[in-house]
């Protein structure tokens, strides 16, 4: 489902994301881990044509979303790490946006939306303001959004941040149902090793741009001879601290981004 080959992104003389190749096979949780400014995140904006790579080669389902981005958006779902949601229309309208901007048919978006927000528990604050909800509502929100045009692909970096174990046990209850139900791939970036090590059919791990390691939890495991996925993550990065800026507005920018192309 996802192809990727010899990838490479450059701004200037720093390289982001050197070289690295992996796929994710259709149906698959696949998990992408790495220290902070490690390439996760610009590995996900090369794959949802939010940047063009230097070099190296990308498929999302059979097309290369460097020449045919219109078509390769219609396969996928993302919920970025930062907010994208417009806190001044209720979930209701977030969703029915959404619909619009990926051509679902009105009858099937209304449909898709009301089974989407009962799934995540949602569907009594289909008419309240995104500015009324809680951070775990306004995430749930947004990955209900992502499934909403039936995406073959859902893209999710970092979903869970600064959420609740509550929270976070219960989006990722909705989101492995999804993924059995309706077989969507899902390529997910976290830093929370439990998450990955519940969820995640193969991981990826990234450092300094490179990926240093690729497999199931219980075989990076025994390659670090490590007993969680925590020690072998360190074991594999280091334990030296990294530092990564953020943008709170981050995400409606990649969102406007995206839909001006």
């Amino acid at each position: 489902m996802i192809r990727v080959q010899n990838l490479v992104k450059k701004f200037g003389d720093l390289t982001a994301v050197k070289d690295i190749t992996f796929e994710v096979k259709q149906g698959e949780i696949f998990a992408f881990l790495g220290p902070n400014g490690a390439g996760k995140t610009t590995t996900i904006k090369m794959l949802t044509t939010l940047l063009h790579p230097t070099s190296g080669s990308i498929e999302l389902d059979g097309l290369d979303p460097t020449v045919k981005a219109k078509e390769a958006r219609q396969r996928f779902g993302i919920v970025f790490q930062d907010p994208s949601l417009d806190a001044e229309q209720t979930a209701w309208e977030n969703m029915d946006l959404h619909g619009v901007l990926y051509h679902v048919p009105r009858k099937v978006r209304a449909e898709r939306t009301e089974q989407l927000l009962k799934l995540f528990e949602l569907w009594d604050r289909k008419d309240s303001y995104v500015k009324t909800f809680s951070g775990g509502m306004k995430r749930r929100l947004e990955i209900a959004r992502g499934f909403l045009h039936t995406p073959k692909i859902l893209f999710l970096d970092e979903p869970t941040l600064g959420l609740d174990p509550q929270s976070r046990n219960q989006l990722w209850t909705h989101v492995r149902r999804l993924n059995e139900t309706e077989k969507t791939t899902v390529f997910l970036t976290t830093h929370y090793m439990d998450e990955a090590d519940r969820v995640a059919h193969r991981i990826a791990i990234i450092d300094h741009g490179t990926i240093v390691a690729q497999g199931t939890s219980a075989e990076l495991k025994e390659r670090t001879q490590s007993d969680s996925l925590e020690g072998a993550f360190l074991a594999l990065t280091g334990t030296s601290l990294r530092d990564e800026s953020a943008d709170p507005k981050a995400g409606l920018r990649a969102v406007a981004r995206m839909w001006r192309r």
